[in-house]
């Protein structure tokens, strides 16, 4: 047991009367913080207005929590909240009179990539903007939010791996005490990776790279590292155990289909 790393961290920062900062919070913010900044910078080498990127900021704020609210509620837990419909749009429950914070507990990754990608797209028919070139950089800072949120679920001891005696494996004592695979931190490092390369291909010039290329290397790299780690992940729900592939997985498989065209496809063409 000495080999591997007890995690018992208290995902709450502080607590202050009913009001608790806790890491994941923090993390969400500085994943917002963070893609502004850098799109900013983006933005400003580019020549285009910042003021459409305050507006295209508010969309996908938008997008991102209700397509990750309704995606976890439909994906994930239908059969509870068919019948609690109320709590899919509200942060808070009254059980027996009795009034209890939720926070919105359950988002799932995938129905925010789908509420940012609609997002993106009543944008760009609103300000008459192009979808590919505005996807092709704001999936950069995408993945890098995606490493900020996977850290937010490390701090909170969820989204938890299957059991493994790798000298690296995490007990996570709030959870039980059976060495895991840190499937949290597997993610989060590799979308730091796939953040790198974005980056990296930007910077090289993008130019010179046909419109939605960025995006399709984004969507093959990141839902392939997803559907990969699900292998070392627990099941989310209990209804997962009777399926070949995890729900996780049969949501990634559309993504890298579609990221695998934009990627080879020779139809897209430049703005110039």
């Amino acid at each position: 047991m000495l080999l591997y790393i007890n995690w018992n961290i208290d995902p709450e920062i502080f607590r202050i009367g009913g009001f608790a900062l806790r890491y994941y919070s923090l993390m969400f913010a500085l994943a917002f913080i963070g893609s502004y900044i850098i799109l900013s910078k983006i933005y400003v080498k580019e020549n285009v207005s910042v003021h459409l990127l305050n507006k295209l900021a508010i969309f996908i704020f938008i997008g991102t929590l209700i397509g990750a609210r309704l995606g976890h509620t439909l994906f994930y837990e239908f059969g509870y909240y068919k019948n609690h419909l109320l709590e899919i749009i509200l942060p808070f429950k009254i059980t027996n009179g009795k009034f209890e914070l939720t926070g919105y507990q359950g988002l799932a990754s995938h129905g925010a990539a789908i509420g940012i990608i609609a997002a993106v797209v009543w944008y760009c028919r609103k300000y008459k903007q192009s979808f590919l070139w505005i996807m092709d950089r704001l999936v950069i800072v995408v993945a890098l939010s995606a490493f900020f949120i996977r850290m937010g679920n490390l701090f909170n001891s969820e989204i938890i791996g299957k059991p493994s005696d790798a000298s690296w494996a995490f007990v996570f004592q709030r959870v039980d005490s059976v060495p895991r695979h840190p499937a949290q931190l597997y993610e989060a490092i590799l979308y730091l990776v796939i953040f790198g390369i974005l980056w990296f291909l930007y910077k090289d010039n993008i130019q010179k790279r046909r419109d939605g290329f960025l995006f399709g290397c984004f969507l093959t790299m990141l839902f392939t590292v997803r559907f990969l780690v699900e292998f070392v992940k627990e099941n989310q729900e209990s209804f997962e155990k009777m399926m070949a592939i995890n729900m996780g997985q049969i949501l990634s498989i559309p993504f890298i289909i579609i990221g695998v065209y934009l990627t080879a496809s020779k139809s897209s063409h430049n703005n110039d």
